[in-house]
């Protein structure tokens, strides 16, 4: 069978209707031979049932019965040619990296093109030969290439011309009617132009996120050079602080040894002049001693009476009794002390100054968002001052606070840094600070230090306080009038400041800054009176300072 069968041609097994090797042939009456599928599909669309080649038509459908001996000459063709395909792969030069011809028998030539039909590659020559036969004009022809047996289906050595979007693999069209028939098939070149369009659009992501990354490096870097040139200021400053914090201790100490010296020298003279005066005194009585003493060895009565009068009197003397030489240093190193503290106080009263003047470079114009409002508050139509007031019917909008009395700020910040000044003026009571804008405003808020929203509150006039409910009570040496907020997101920190004094207040580190922050405002209530002063956003203005 294998010998006859090397005298068979290709067109002696073809199916006219899909001009390719039978696949399930059948005879029809008429004796003429299709692929049980085609002739199946062919009756399926016409009104008649006939022959596609003679036309002969056939009252009632005939039943089809595949006709095995056909059907095993086909498959004998189809694996003989297969074979023939296999072998011809194999013969082919790989040292030149060029695909041969797979019909040229000696001197292999350059291949023109591959025929995904025949599994084989033509040269000039026989491509010619090849599209000049009958059945072969409608093959699909593409540039050389190697391995053509990895283009055919293994199961019916047909070209996988055909895509299962179902099992994501290659098919032939005869697999599309057997075991892919009801999965979801597209031709190859759509599957193709879709995935490369995909591809496309997946290098242009990669692009776009890897432009997105350097983006990012570089401002990591610009953030870097901006921290390091901070850096070095503030290593200059601080070693001019500290340089002068020095100098003044080493100044005060010398001045403080000095007034000991002075006083110790003070001591000494004092006690050198109380010695000089008694060593006179001494001389003196010395001197009177001996005069009595010559007047005590008279024997002579008469003499001794008479002569007694002229004894000299008595020299004056000092009572020495209270008198005490002592050193007196108590204070002195206190005074001594309360100067450096004096000129320490002073020095950091400067930095703080500047350090308020640096985080007022980032003022920013901060307006109150009224459609965020409590009902229960009244802001201005200027937007900058905000109050407690009686209750009004506003819409309750998502936006808007109802169980807070509070108010947001209508801008949002989301990175950098930013500052703004509150005047807090004849208030008893106050909340002040930031928040996240996804904060649930239809509940009652309860601050954390992690989450927020941060603030600073005064309670009962005098009771400074992080966050509400904190059992912390803040220090401060005087009531602030006006409080500055300061925020560094990326260090995730918020400070407050007494602008007035410059003093600083409070700061929260470690926030967790999950979204956009805002400004957040609570007047609170005025229900017992005395804290009806609204509070105000005012401009900031660093020149002010220097003078207060």
């Amino acid at each position: 069978m294998s010998a006859a069968s090397c005298l068979l041609s290709e067109e002696q097994f073809q199916c006219s209707i899909c001009l390719d090797v039978f696949t399930d042939p059948v005879t029809i009456p008429c004796g003429h031979n299709f692929c049980k599928s085609c002739i199946t599909k062919h009756w399926d669309v016409k009104l008649q049932c006939e022959c596609p080649l003679c036309k002969d038509i056939f009252e009632t459908r005939p039943q089809l019965r595949v006709n095995k001996f056909i059907s095993e000459m086909a498959a004998q063709f189809r694996e003989s040619a297969a074979k023939k395909t296999r072998s011809c792969l194999v013969q082919r030069s790989s040292s030149s990296g060029e695909v041969l011809c797979d019909v040229c028998s000696e001197t292999k030539v350059k291949a023109l093109k591959s025929c995904l039909t025949c599994l084989a590659s033509y040269c000039e020559t026989h491509l010619d030969f090849h599209q000049k036969v009958t059945g072969l004009t409608k093959h699909e022809l593409m540039d050389p290439v190697e391995n053509l047996e990895d283009r055919a289906c293994k199961n019916h050595n047909r070209p996988l011309e055909m895509f299962c979007r179902t099992d994501e693999m290659c098919v032939c069209i005869s697999c599309t009617e057997l075991d892919h028939k009801l999965h979801r098939i597209v031709p190859l070149m759509e599957q193709y132009e879709g995935r490369k369009a995909e591809l496309r659009q997946t290098k242009a992501d990669i692009q776009e996120i890897m432009e997105k990354r350097r983006l990012k490096i570089e401002q990591i870097k610009h953030s870097v050079k901006l921290s390091r040139e901070d850096a070095d200021q503030e290593k200059s400053a601080s070693v001019q602080v500290f340089t002068a914090l020095i100098r003044s201790v080493e100044e005060g100490l010398a001045q403080l040894l000095d007034v000991i010296e002075e006083k110790q020298k003070e001591t000494e003279e004092q006690a050198e002049g109380f010695i000089r005066e008694l060593e006179e005194e001494i001389s003196e009585l010395m001197k009177r001693g001996a005069e009595v003493e010559q007047f005590l060895l008279t024997e002579d009565h008469l003499h001794f009476l008479q002569n007694l009068p002229s004894l000299s009197p008595d020299p004056p003397t000092k009572d020495w009794t209270e008198v005490r030489v002592h050193s007196s240093y108590e204070g002195t190193v206190r005074t001594a002390v309360a100067q450096l503290e004096e000129t320490v106080s002073k020095e950091v009263k400067d930095q703080l100054e500047s350090e308020q003047k640096r985080v007022q470079q980032f003022a920013v114009d901060v307006t109150l968002d009224p459609d965020t409002a409590n009902p229960n508050l009244r802001v201005s139509d200027d937007k900058k001052r905000v109050c407690h007031g009686k209750r009004r019917n506003l819409p309750d909008n998502p936006e808007r606070f109802s169980q807070t009395a509070c108010v947001f700020g209508k801008q949002s910040f989301s990175a950098g840094k930013f500052y703004f000044e509150v005047q807090v003026k004849e208030k008893a009571r106050w909340e002040l600070g930031v928040g996240l804008a996804s904060i649930n405003r239809k509940e009652v808020i309860t601050p954390s230090r992690q989450k927020g929203p941060w603030l600073i509150m005064l309670k009962n006039g005098n009771e400074y306080r992080p966050l509400p409910g904190s059992s912390v009570i803040l220090s401060l040496k005087s009531a602030p009038q006006k409080v500055g907020v300061f925020v560094n997101y990326e260090e995730r920190v918020v400070s407050f400041y007494d602008v007035d004094t410059a003093a600083f207040i409070y700061s929260f580190t470690g926030c967790n800054f999950t979204g956009r922050l805002v400004p957040i405002f609570a007047p609170c209530n005025n229900d017992s009176g005395g804290n009806s002063a609204p509070l105000i956003i005012t401009p900031v203005n660093p020149t002010d300072k220097a003078n207060r």
